[in-house]
């Protein structure tokens, strides 16, 4: 039998079953466009998450008491960990000479700045920084002054705005000089935060920054972690620094030779790495079952003709 012939039987039997043929078609559609769609999506999911982790300027790591993602429930020597100290994050800065910079910072939500009448909602994050602290996070003042050192000496009452904050309490005016309420502690603005890049279209401009040592007289300094934040000179040198970083934070924490480490060790790249790892078979098992029924479909058009 001829070619032609061949596909004029097909043809004639796809449309004697009518039914049968759209209903399959749509199966086909359905699977291609299920692959399209799944696939768009988790690669949107994936890029804004990795957006949305460049939280720290470029070869940038961070020295924190946990893991940043946690994804199961942390063992008894992890449980038992000591809290950094800002004692710590200054001695490290001493020692760690390689490094362009050594900043900490310490982070409280859940509150509300208030001026005059007008205050936010109360989902605001504190953040108590030292100098380094605004280098390594990339936070960069666009109106006002940065936090200078006798402020981290002194304790100054003076704050920073995100412009989230600055949108909600100062819409119609210039708040620098003006004197704003957190947990009812008087602070003199100094200055607005350039905008910060969103995550999963949620704004991250909802915060105000003060010294380090003011956030601490404010939410107390002992049973709360500090955050380091390490910068190094180069992608080069990035790698030897962490090592070096590791090495001295472990004998100001006296942790024992052969003994694992009491703190974590993150930067972008390792968090980027870990959602990869999570959203990676995902998209395996997403593309497996718009697979199976694409080829369901299939065999159903190849049945029919």
């Amino acid at each position: 039998m001829r070619v032609d012939q061949l596909l004029s039987i097909s043809f004639q039997s796809i449309l004697n079953n009518k039914l049968r043929t759209t209903l399959t078609i749509l199966g086909v559609v359905v699977g291609i466009f299920s692959i399209i769609v799944i696939m768009t999506i988790i690669t949107m999911l994936q890029n804004s998450i990795e957006d949305g982790l460049a939280m720290l300027n470029k070869n940038t790591f961070q020295i924190q008491k946990f893991d940043a993602m946690q994804t199961g429930h942390r063992d008894r020597n992890q449980r038992n960990r000591k809290d950094i100290t800002i004692e710590e994050a200054y001695r490290l800065k001493e020692l760690l000479i390689s490094a362009k910079y050594v900043g900490a910072e310490q982070w409280q939500g859940g509150k509300v700045v208030k001026y005059g009448n007008r205050e936010t909602n109360p989902n605001l994050h504190v953040g108590g920084q030292t100098l380094d602290a605004m280098r390594t996070n990339d936070f960069n003042v666009e109106l006002g002054r940065d936090f200078r050192e006798d402020d981290i000496k002194n304790s100054t009452d003076v704050c920073i705005l995100g412009t989230e904050v600055v949108d909600k309490i100062f819409p119609n005016m210039n708040g620098i000089g003006q004197i704003v309420r957190v947990d009812n502690r008087p602070l003199r603005v100094i200055g607005y935060m350039e905008k910060q890049p969103e995550m999963f279209g949620e704004s991250h401009d909802n915060y105000v920054l003060v010294p380090i040592t003011t956030w601490q007289s404010m939410y107390g300094k002992y049973g709360r972690s500090v955050n380091i934040m390490v910068t190094a000179p180069s992608k080069e040198s990035y790698d030897d620094v962490i090592e070096a970083a590791i090495g001295h934070f472990r004998k100001i924490r006296k942790v024992a030779p052969g003994e694992p480490d009491d703190f974590s060790i993150f930067s972008n790249e390792s968090l980027i790495t870990q959602v990869n790892d999570i959203t990676g078979p995902i998209k395996i098992g997403a593309l497996a079952v718009s697979l199976v029924a694409l080829i369901a479909a299939g065999i159903g058009i190849m049945n029919i003709m």
